[in-house]
């Protein structure tokens, strides 16, 4: 099985952010605006999920969300994920099925965090599963600039360059 096997088998779309997708859920409960934190402008389903697929090739851009996003490992390669956090730190992760490589199953994305991926072998390809919650809405998701981004963290310049859309 290699990625494109994936893609057809599970139907999977175009992402704005790179790599292909599906939605496999999207909690009927709903959150009222008024009950949501003031981050959000309309009220939110409970939770979604979503089949994530990268090809070697591609890359997930710089991106962030006004939900926690937790990603969940199922075949592949290793996937390597960067996170700039709110202090402006950068921290590297490997989502995989490898412990005794530092791979984690699972990996926390926080809310309005940047974060971006790339597959750790270029002829391979990593699919996950993502949950967010509150669920996803596209009016919640922030596709990184890489201008912005560089003068934000200077220090970061390689991995924005490697990992935005010119």
């Amino acid at each position: 099985m290699n990625g494109e096997y994936w893609i057809k088998k599970l139907n999977l779309q175009k992402h704005p952010e790179g790599g292909y997708y599906r939605e496999t859920y999207r909690s009927k409960d709903i959150i009222n605006q008024d009950k949501l934190l003031i981050r959000y402008n309309d009220s939110r389903n409970v939770s979604t999920a979503i089949y994530y697929l990268l090809l070697g090739e591609e890359f997930s851009a710089f991106h962030k969300l006004k939900s926690d996003e937790i990603f969940h490992f199922y075949s592949g390669s290793t996937l390597l994920v960067y996170i700039i956090d709110n202090q402006g730190e950068c921290h590297e992760f490997k989502v995989g099925n490898n412990p005794d490589n530092d791979e984690v199953l699972q990996l926390v994305i926080p809310h309005d965090c940047w974060f971006a991926s790339y597959v750790s072998q270029p002829q391979s390809y990593s699919l996950i599963g993502c949950t967010v919650s509150p669920g996803f809405n596209f009016e919640d998701f922030t596709l990184g600039n890489s201008e912005e981004l560089i003068t934000l963290y200077p220090h970061h310049i390689d991995i924005i360059t490697k990992l935005t859309h010119k």
